[in-house]
């Protein structure tokens, strides 16, 4: 793995906290901030694969005419967390 080095400039309640918590979990600093940092940008990852997947499903619907009930998505998702069993919700034309 090649690394890069950087600096940052941190104030100084961040850092303290950081140094506090790092030795609290065994680890450096900079292996705290360093995991910190790699979990953002994991979650941020995720985000925007999210949106661009919401965006794409958008798109797809607009182009087909097809999408669901609201009505009938909301029953469906609340029986799944009452652990019932329940047929996913069909597709529906809402337009043209």
């Amino acid at each position: 793995m090649t690394v890069a080095a950087t600096s940052i400039k941190l104030p100084s309640r961040l850092k303290s906290k950081i140094e506090r918590l790092a030795k609290r979990s065994g680890e450096t600093p900079h292996a705290f901030m360093l995991r910190a940092l790699q979990g953002q940008v994991a979650a941020a990852e995720r985000y925007q694969d999210f949106v661009r997947e919401g965006i794409r499903a958008d798109e797809a619907m607009l182009r087909s005419g097809l999408g669901y009930a609201a009505d009938d998505v909301h029953a469906y998702l609340e029986a799944k967390a009452a652990g019932r069993c329940a047929r996913g919700p069909r597709p529906v034309r809402w337009r043209g």
